[in-house]
């Protein structure tokens, strides 16, 4: 994980998942803050290709800084509050 520079992109999407709600428009099959963000809405806030979120999206999963859950035949992503806290205390510590 810290091999993985920090990336504005990113930051910006971990920001703006802290409150969908305020940073995202509803879903129609699911929950911003239960289920989480679909890439699509993610790329276009964003500005780029669906495929280009997507990449960040799987980067902060595999990082386990998001969760990912299928509904239909999308994925959502939401932050996971509990692995975030714990990357913050390594970093409080000097790790």
């Amino acid at each position: 994980m810290l091999r993985t520079p920090a990336n504005d992109t990113r930051l910006r999407i971990l920001e703006w998942l802290k409150d969908p709600v305020a940073h995202f428009p509803r879903q129609r099959h699911a929950d911003l803050v239960a289920d989480g963000v679909c890439a699509a809405a993610v790329a276009a806030k964003l500005g780029v290709r669906r495929t280009v979120a997507h990449t960040h999206l799987t980067l902060l999963t595999d990082l386990g800084m998001l969760r990912a859950k299928r509904v239909r035949r999308r994925t959502y992503y939401r932050r996971d509050e509990v692995r975030i806290a714990e990357v913050a205390r390594m970093f409080e510590k000097g790790w």
